[in-house]
């Protein structure tokens, strides 16, 4: 196999978390944090990706699982499955995809347990030998299984656990250098929170929610027995939102979340390999979480660029329809991916049907014209009476 092949899935992988845009800042050296499975970290429903790919203090969906397993101990319904489906990098390439599939079934008043699935199709890549002949094509794939439980604690405050298998298999175990590859193969969990209250404002019904998710926390990652195993994208992401009850028909939503990766970042190197600035990258997981706050070459600053910020404004009337909006910000050194989303939903009695687009804010992204679309249904919903009050409050 050809090691141009190799390098074209490696891009493919590498445009998903940081994808270097022809018009960067020039301010600041570039720096990006790789890991391992980057489609972990790729906003798989449409409502989430309507508004800047936030989540983790939104109200709860069935796609709670991939933002907050916690928020599941708030919904109303006693279960529901949702559908998500989106093309990716099609300025790319026409045949990468994402596909998801999520839902949740209620124990009792304060107990859900939940389960999905994410799967990243890369498409049709040739494999062949050093002299250039077809050996066989095949179809770069990867998939996460997850399984979640969540329980109330107290009228206002849920917790949630997930736990995740990823299988990733990018070249079929074909020989690359001489050196046999495998499917990469992890496992990894999710420790979460959300705090859910209502509260008046202005003399109108207001609900204001905190989450907070520790999410892909496990092992790493390795598609050789002799290359040394890599991170999964372990990551934290904290946010809040606000909703105003403005009468019997309308509702507005502002959320915002911030994400940071827990893995190291790369440390700058002399021209014989020493460490001259930041930290040894070839630690334990454990310490690599905490290592991840301090470990950047650039010091303070440079672990702030590390944030990346979601921005996002949902309306709904008449619990039936909803248009929504958002921003994504990512810093210009550590992947520059800015980009405004927009979309819509439907609420027909238990089905729901939701799209969103993304508009990069510069032009030759390969995240241009990028859409989602999900469906779901929520069982019994809102006969359950559960303990969000939403319900109550939305009139």
């Amino acid at each position: 196999m050809k090691k141009k092949t190799i390098e074209i899935i490696l891009f493919f992988l590498a445009t998903t978390t940081s994808v270097k845009v022809f018009s960067q800042a020039s301010s600041g050296e570039i720096n990006a944090i790789q890991t391992v499975v980057p489609f972990l970290t790729i906003a798989p429903d449409s409502r989430a990706g309507a508004i800047g790919d936030a989540g983790v203090a939104t109200s709860p969906d069935c796609y709670s699982m991939h933002w907050n397993p916690a928020k599941f101990a708030f919904i109303d319904g006693n279960g529901g499955v949702g559908i998500s489906y989106a093309p990716w990098l099609r300025t790319l390439v026409p045949d990468i995809n994402i596909a998801y599939l999520a839902g949740y079934g209620r124990i009792d008043s304060k107990q859900v347990i939940s389960g999905s699935l994410l799967y990243s199709s890369l498409g049709d890549i040739p494999f062949t030998d050093d002299f250039g002949n077809l050996q066989r094509n095949f179809k770069p794939n990867e998939f996460a299984i997850d399984a979640g439980y969540s329980r109330l604690f107290s009228e206002h405050f849920s917790g949630g656990i997930a736990f995740r298998f990823i299988y990733s298999n990018l070249t079929g175990g074909s020989y690359t250098g001489g050196t046999a590859t495998k499917p990469g193969i992890s496992f990894a969990a999710d420790l979460s929170g959300y705090y859910h209250k209502n509260i008046e404002i202005m003399s109108k019904n207001a609900i204001i929610a905190f989450g907070l998710n520790f999410s892909n926390i496990g092992s790493k990652m390795s598609y050789t027995d002799s290359k040394q195993p890599d991170f999964i994208p372990m990551n934290m992401r904290l946010g809040t939102s606000g909703t105003i009850v403005l009468d019997s028909y309308n509702k507005l939503t502002l959320t915002i979340d911030l994400n940071k990766l827990l893995v190291p970042t790369p440390p700058k190197y002399d021209l014989d390999g020493n460490i001259i600035a930041g930290k040894d990258p070839n630690v334990s997981v454990p310490v690599a979480i905490f290592q991840s706050f301090y470990d950047a070459p650039g010091g303070f600053i440079e672990e702030l660029h590390e944030i990346t910020y979601s921005y996002g404004v949902e309306y709904w009337y008449n619990n039936q329809f909803a248009i929504r909006g958002g921003y994504f910000n990512e810093n210009a050194t550590k992947g520059n991916r800015k980009y405004f989303t927009a979309g819509a939903g439907f609420k027909m009695n238990v089905i729901s049907l939701d799209f969103s687009y993304l508009m990069p804010l510069y032009q030759n992204n390969p995240l241009a014209h990028t859409l989602r679309f999900s469906i779901s249904f929520d069982f019994d919903a809102p006969k359950h009476g559960s303990k969000t009050k939403e319900s109550q409050t939305n009139g």
